[in-house]
């Protein structure tokens, strides 16, 4: 299925001047959108270059491509001198050559060695499919919630694969990217861990608890989830403090990118929802250069708002995910009182839409939030 991606008109403007770096998760889609940029977009195209390929990497560093002036570097990432490549090939080459670099890991991190690539790139995350791009209505929110929001599971919308593809998808991130990028000797305590972590969604995550079950030490259960962060398959979001409560500072909360790994129902929906928030956050960064963060607020006695979308260091709303159409929760108007943060709302799976204006508390579904809020925020 060709289709555009939310980010496809930005990379096509950046990709004129500088090197598009693009990161995400394994099967995301980053393959199928950088090849949309040549012509034919297949993988058999004479600039279209994967690491894992050997006759691919001698003709990525001897610099032989064809006459297309677009040219994709796909998994770079796993070649300890990446960074030293694509500079010389910006240097070289632009801008009569242009250059896109894809990567199943985190680029920001993998910088081993080399000169600084500061001035020559750009680098985008693409997340996985949300309600903006794949449709607004009750079937489409039904649907991302069951298949999740990696294109193959939700397209072809079959619980059957779906299950096969998540057995893989794991097996592979853990056995082949982790392999390629970490020197982990227990391979199989990472899958354990893996297999663990969907139980732990919603919930401030315990390193403690997670070293007890798995049998090692602390350190080595926080770098293992580091490494999981590194590689697209989860990530955490930090607590964030006021003046005027008393807030846990050190908890962490862990989602994953691919929210059908998770079964619990509530769970699920909030690992849906923080999905879409952290997308909008990353567009905000990557496309418009504002400085967002997405956290939670929680305080010591356990009052808790699930997410606070930061930009410039201050909150600038917060959101609460129920799967039901219930009344705002008392949460909300306690925080609202201690707090600076000027909107609250509370996202839900139906369709109805009220709340307390003189409050600045909405009760919304998600669809309306999606294409009211999101959406207008991302334009101004």
């Amino acid at each position: 299925m060709s289709y555009e991606r939310y980010l496809t008109p930005y990379i096509k403007e950046d990709v004129i001047e500088k090197v598009v770096l693009i990161g995400g998760p394994r099967q995301v889609g980053k393959t199928t959108l950088a090849l949309q940029f040549l012509a034919p977009p297949k993988k058999s195209h004479e600039n279209y270059l994967n690491w894992d390929s050997l006759a691919d990497r001698e003709r990525m560093r001897q610099f032989q491509f064809g006459p297309n002036a677009m040219v994709i570097f796909d998994e770079i990432h796993k070649f300890k001198s990446w960074r030293n490549l694509v500079k010389a090939f910006y240097d070289k080459l632009y801008p009569e050559k242009k250059l896109i670099v894809t990567g199943s890991a985190k680029l920001d991190f993998y910088k081993r060695g080399g000169d600084s690539m500061l001035g020559r790139y750009f680098y985008y995350r693409l997340h996985p499919i949300t309600l903006n791009e794949f449709g607004n209505s009750q079937s489409d929110l039904e649907a991302l919630l069951l298949f999740g929001g990696f294109p193959e599971p939700l397209y072809k919308a079959n619980h059957r694969f779906l299950k096969r593809w998540q057995n893989e998808i794991i097996e592979k991130i853990v056995r082949e990217d982790v392999n390629d990028l970490e020197n982990i000797k227990d391979l199989s305590a990472m899958e354990i861990l893996s297999a663990t972590l969907p139980s732990r969604v919603g919930s401030p995550l315990s390193i403690n608890s997670l070293r007890e079950d798995l049998g090692v030490s602390f350190d080595t259960v926080e770098r293992w989830v580091q490494i999981l962060e590194r590689v697209f398959l989860v990530y955490r979001i930090m607590p964030f403090g006021s003046p005027k409560i008393r807030a846990v500072k050190k908890e962490k909360k862990l989602y994953f990118w691919n929210w059908s790994f998770v079964e619990n129902e509530g769970a699920r929906w909030e690992n849906m929802v923080a999905c879409h928030l952290l997308k909008y956050c990353d567009f905000m960064k990557d496309v418009n250069g504002e400085k967002m963060e997405l956290r939670f607020l929680r305080d010591v006695d356990g009052r808790e708002i699930d997410f606070i979308i930061l930009q410039n260091g201050k909150p600038i709303m917060a959101i609460e995910c129920k799967t039901g159409e219930k009344a705002p929760t008392r949460w909300a108007e306690y925080f609202r009182q201690r707090t600076k943060i000027p909107l609250f709302y509370q996202v839900h799976k139906g369709s109805r839409d009220y709340g307390q204006a003189d409050k600045n508390i909405r009760v919304i579904p998600l669809t309306t939030f999606c294409s009211e809020i999101l959406t207008m925020t991302q334009q101004d």
